[in-house]
């Protein structure tokens, strides 16, 4: 499996991005794809998921309501619109990827796209 996020940037407070994975190496029924980002001297968390099949969405308290994930099957693509961002915002975001039957965790992640919010 390999994912290859993009549409990282430097947006001004109150700014949108939207952000790309691009899935790869098998199909992803039963699956479950996510966002996950890391800020500056901060631990990892969890920002979004969405189940392949159905499309069944839950987000992180911080960014509900102003972020959607979304899924394009056609594409095997993943994206994450960021509307209303904050200068809280700016991390690192991942985009990863696990079989909802096999694993607990996340075992496939991506790059990681840089976002920085400027204030």
């Amino acid at each position: 499996v390999q994912l290859q996020a993009s549409g990282g940037g430097l947006v001004q407070a109150g700014g949108s991005l939207r952000l790309s994975c691009a899935a790869s190496g098998r199909t992803f029924t039963n699956w479950e794809m996510a966002w996950f980002r890391r800020a500056p001297g901060k631990e990892r968390e969890f920002v979004a998921r969405i189940t392949w099949n159905v499309g069944t969405t839950f987000y992180a308290d911080p960014v509900k309501g102003r972020f959607t994930i979304s899924r394009d099957k056609a594409k095997n693509s993943v994206y994450l619109q960021m509307n209303s961002l904050k200068p809280e915002d700016t991390a690192v975001y991942y985009c990863a990827t696990r079989s909802m039957a096999r694993y607990v965790d996340y075992p496939y992640w991506g790059q990681g796209t840089q976002v920085t919010v400027s204030s």
